[in-house]
Protein backbone atom coordinates (compact mmCIF):
# COMPACT_ATOMS: atom_id res chain seq x y z
CA UNK A 1 0.00 0.00 0.00
CA UNK A 2 0.87 3.47 -0.83
CA UNK A 3 2.71 5.46 2.43
CA UNK A 4 0.69 8.57 2.94
CA UNK A 5 2.41 11.91 2.23
CA UNK A 6 -0.19 13.57 5.20
CA UNK A 7 -2.50 11.65 7.86
CA UNK A 8 -4.01 12.86 10.87
CA UNK A 9 -4.24 10.21 13.48
CA UNK A 10 -7.53 11.79 16.03
CA UNK A 11 -6.16 15.31 15.71
CA UNK A 12 -8.21 18.14 18.53
CA UNK A 13 -7.66 21.54 17.88
CA UNK A 14 -9.16 24.37 20.11
CA UNK A 15 -8.61 28.19 20.06
CA UNK A 16 -7.36 29.63 23.49
CA UNK A 17 -5.22 28.01 26.32
CA UNK A 18 -5.03 24.58 27.69
CA UNK A 19 -7.54 24.46 30.34
CA UNK A 20 -9.13 27.89 29.22
CA UNK A 21 -12.40 26.88 29.38
CA UNK A 22 -13.29 29.92 26.67
CA UNK A 23 -10.76 27.99 24.50
CA UNK A 24 -13.17 27.64 20.98
CA UNK A 25 -13.00 24.16 19.95
CA UNK A 26 -12.69 23.05 15.95
CA UNK A 27 -11.51 20.05 15.01
CA UNK A 28 -12.19 16.77 17.12
CA UNK A 29 -10.96 13.55 16.73
CA UNK A 30 -9.91 14.73 12.86
CA UNK A 31 -8.35 11.76 11.00
CA UNK A 32 -7.70 11.73 7.26
CA UNK A 33 -4.63 10.97 5.01
CA UNK A 34 -3.66 12.28 1.66
CA UNK A 35 -1.90 10.28 -0.58
CA UNK A 36 0.76 11.06 -3.54
CA UNK A 37 -1.71 12.25 -7.06
CA UNK A 38 -4.75 12.94 -4.99
CA UNK A 39 -6.73 16.10 -6.11
CA UNK A 40 -8.99 16.91 -2.65
CA UNK A 41 -11.83 19.40 -2.12
CA UNK A 42 -11.78 19.97 1.69
CA UNK A 43 -15.54 21.33 2.58
CA UNK A 44 -17.49 22.34 5.25
CA UNK A 45 -19.26 24.70 6.70
CA UNK A 46 -17.59 28.33 7.99
CA UNK A 47 -16.12 27.29 11.19
CA UNK A 48 -15.50 23.65 10.58
CA UNK A 49 -11.86 23.73 10.43
CA UNK A 50 -10.56 23.96 7.00
CA UNK A 51 -8.68 26.84 7.12
CA UNK A 52 -7.07 25.25 10.62
CA UNK A 53 -6.50 22.02 8.83
CA UNK A 54 -4.41 23.16 6.33
CA UNK A 55 -2.38 24.91 8.96
CA UNK A 56 -1.94 22.40 10.97
CA UNK A 57 -0.44 20.28 8.33
CA UNK A 58 2.62 23.11 7.86
CA UNK A 59 3.06 23.89 11.51
CA UNK A 60 1.44 27.45 12.11
CA UNK A 61 -0.96 25.66 14.35
CA UNK A 62 -0.46 22.68 17.04
CA UNK A 63 -3.29 20.34 17.49
CA UNK A 64 -4.33 20.20 21.33
CA UNK A 65 -4.34 16.46 21.32
CA UNK A 66 -3.90 13.46 18.68
CA UNK A 67 -1.07 13.18 15.59
CA UNK A 68 0.19 14.83 12.64
CA UNK A 69 2.51 12.92 10.32
CA UNK A 70 3.63 13.71 7.06
CA UNK A 71 6.04 12.05 4.34
CA UNK A 72 6.75 9.25 6.87
CA UNK A 73 7.16 11.06 10.23
CA UNK A 74 5.66 12.16 13.14
CA UNK A 75 6.14 15.81 13.08
CA UNK A 76 5.47 17.94 16.53
CA UNK A 77 8.32 20.39 17.30
CA UNK A 78 8.77 23.57 15.36
CA UNK A 79 12.21 22.15 13.81
CA UNK A 80 9.82 19.01 12.63
CA UNK A 81 7.76 21.34 9.97
CA UNK A 82 10.85 22.99 8.22
CA UNK A 83 10.91 20.02 5.96
CA UNK A 84 7.12 19.75 5.49
CA UNK A 85 7.16 23.83 4.88
CA UNK A 86 10.06 23.23 1.97
CA UNK A 87 7.76 20.43 0.64
CA UNK A 88 4.15 21.78 1.07
CA UNK A 89 2.93 24.88 -0.65
CA UNK A 90 0.38 26.79 1.08
CA UNK A 91 -1.88 29.37 -0.17
CA UNK A 92 -3.43 31.56 2.65
CA UNK A 93 -7.01 32.76 2.46
CA UNK A 94 -5.45 36.30 2.57
CA UNK A 95 -3.80 37.35 -0.38
CA UNK A 96 -2.23 39.89 1.91
CA UNK A 97 -0.95 37.78 4.49
CA UNK A 98 1.46 36.00 1.31
CA UNK A 99 2.79 39.22 -0.18
CA UNK A 100 5.25 41.51 1.30
CA UNK A 101 7.79 42.41 -1.62
CA UNK A 102 7.68 46.05 -3.41
CA UNK A 103 6.92 44.36 -6.51
CA UNK A 104 5.42 41.05 -8.38
CA UNK A 105 8.81 39.99 -9.53
CA UNK A 106 10.35 40.43 -5.95
CA UNK A 107 7.26 38.61 -4.47
CA UNK A 108 7.73 35.34 -6.60
CA UNK A 109 11.31 35.51 -6.43
CA UNK A 110 11.45 35.31 -3.02
CA UNK A 111 11.05 31.66 -2.15
CA UNK A 112 13.54 30.44 -4.80
CA UNK A 113 16.28 32.95 -3.44
CA UNK A 114 15.87 31.44 -0.48
CA UNK A 115 15.93 27.76 -1.56
CA UNK A 116 19.29 28.72 -2.78
CA UNK A 117 18.42 28.78 -6.49
CA UNK A 118 21.30 31.39 -8.57
CA UNK A 119 19.84 34.41 -9.47
CA UNK A 120 19.75 33.03 -13.21
CA UNK A 121 17.80 30.33 -12.40
CA UNK A 122 15.45 32.21 -10.28
CA UNK A 123 14.87 35.00 -13.04
CA UNK A 124 13.82 31.77 -15.48
CA UNK A 125 11.17 30.22 -12.30
CA UNK A 126 9.77 34.09 -11.92
CA UNK A 127 9.62 34.45 -15.40
CA UNK A 128 7.74 30.92 -15.82
CA UNK A 129 5.36 31.10 -13.07
CA UNK A 130 4.21 34.04 -14.07
CA UNK A 131 3.72 33.18 -17.70
CA UNK A 132 1.92 30.00 -17.03
CA UNK A 133 -0.44 32.35 -14.63
CA UNK A 134 -0.90 34.94 -17.62
CA UNK A 135 1.41 37.42 -15.00
CA UNK A 136 4.31 38.12 -17.72
CA UNK A 137 3.51 41.67 -18.19
CA UNK A 138 2.80 42.02 -14.35
CA UNK A 139 6.99 41.50 -12.89
CA UNK A 140 7.46 44.98 -12.36
CA UNK A 141 4.01 46.03 -11.36
CA UNK A 142 3.88 47.54 -7.48
CA UNK A 143 1.93 44.45 -5.52
CA UNK A 144 0.32 46.75 -2.90
CA UNK A 145 -1.60 48.62 -6.06
CA UNK A 146 -3.17 45.43 -7.65
CA UNK A 147 -6.91 44.41 -7.68
CA UNK A 148 -7.83 41.45 -5.00
CA UNK A 149 -7.77 38.86 -7.93
CA UNK A 150 -4.30 40.02 -9.21
CA UNK A 151 -3.23 39.62 -5.69
CA UNK A 152 -4.70 36.29 -5.37
CA UNK A 153 -3.07 34.92 -8.60
CA UNK A 154 0.41 36.76 -7.86
CA UNK A 155 0.23 35.14 -4.47
CA UNK A 156 -0.50 31.64 -6.30
CA UNK A 157 2.92 32.46 -8.30
CA UNK A 158 4.72 32.42 -5.44
CA UNK A 159 3.49 29.19 -4.23
CA UNK A 160 4.34 27.72 -7.07
CA UNK A 161 7.75 28.92 -8.12
CA UNK A 162 8.76 27.19 -4.67
CA UNK A 163 7.88 23.22 -7.34
CA UNK A 164 6.54 21.99 -3.67
CA UNK A 165 5.35 18.42 -3.80
CA UNK A 166 1.84 19.37 -2.35
CA UNK A 167 -0.50 22.32 -2.84
CA UNK A 168 -2.45 23.23 -0.14
CA UNK A 169 -4.93 26.36 -1.73
CA UNK A 170 -7.14 27.96 0.39
CA UNK A 171 -9.96 29.58 -1.62
CA UNK A 172 -7.68 29.89 -4.95
CA UNK A 173 -10.23 30.97 -7.21
CA UNK A 174 -12.17 34.23 -4.54
CA UNK A 175 -12.23 37.35 -6.38
CA UNK A 176 -11.16 36.46 -9.66
CA UNK A 177 -13.10 37.03 -12.78
CA UNK A 178 -14.47 34.26 -15.00
CA UNK A 179 -11.32 34.41 -17.60
CA UNK A 180 -9.11 33.92 -14.94
CA UNK A 181 -10.76 31.56 -13.00
CA UNK A 182 -11.13 29.53 -16.53
CA UNK A 183 -6.82 29.84 -16.87
CA UNK A 184 -6.57 28.67 -13.00
CA UNK A 185 -8.64 25.45 -13.63
CA UNK A 186 -6.25 24.74 -16.91
CA UNK A 187 -2.78 25.24 -14.92
CA UNK A 188 -4.52 23.31 -11.79
CA UNK A 189 -4.91 20.78 -14.22
CA UNK A 190 -1.50 20.64 -15.98
CA UNK A 191 0.18 20.49 -12.71
CA UNK A 192 1.90 16.91 -11.24
CA UNK A 193 0.98 17.77 -7.57
CA UNK A 194 -1.19 16.46 -5.07
CA UNK A 195 -3.66 19.16 -3.96
CA UNK A 196 -5.51 19.57 -1.38
CA UNK A 197 -8.44 22.62 -1.80
CA UNK A 198 -10.17 24.66 -0.17
CA UNK A 199 -13.03 26.21 -1.66
CA UNK A 200 -16.78 27.37 -1.38
CA UNK A 201 -17.51 27.33 -5.25
CA UNK A 202 -19.01 24.00 -6.01
CA UNK A 203 -18.58 23.65 -9.78
CA UNK A 204 -14.43 24.86 -9.07
CA UNK A 205 -14.20 21.89 -7.25
CA UNK A 206 -16.13 19.78 -8.98
CA UNK A 207 -13.63 20.92 -11.96
CA UNK A 208 -10.18 20.40 -9.98
CA UNK A 209 -10.79 17.73 -7.67
CA UNK A 210 -11.09 13.92 -7.82
CA UNK A 211 -12.25 13.31 -3.82
CA UNK A 212 -13.57 14.70 -1.03
CA UNK A 213 -12.64 15.21 2.75
CA UNK A 214 -16.14 16.82 4.43
CA UNK A 215 -15.69 18.31 7.74
CA UNK A 216 -18.79 18.36 9.27
CA UNK A 217 -17.92 20.79 12.00
CA UNK A 218 -18.75 20.55 15.46
CA UNK A 219 -22.29 20.68 17.04
CA UNK A 220 -23.03 24.74 18.27
CA UNK A 221 -22.88 23.67 21.56
CA UNK A 222 -19.23 22.24 21.66
CA UNK A 223 -18.13 25.21 19.95
CA UNK A 224 -18.87 27.41 22.91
Amino acid sequence: MTEPLIRFHDVDFAYGSAGDRSARPVLHECNFRLDPGQRVALVGPNGSGKTTLLHLVVGLLRPTSGRIEAFGRTRREEADFHEVRRRVGLLFQDSDDQLFCPTVAEDVAFGPLNLGQSRDEVHRTVAETLGMLGLSDYADRVTHKLSGGEKRLVALATVLAMRPEVLMLDEPAAGLDVEATERLVEVLAQLPQTMMIVSHDREFLDRTTTGTIDLPGLPRKDRR
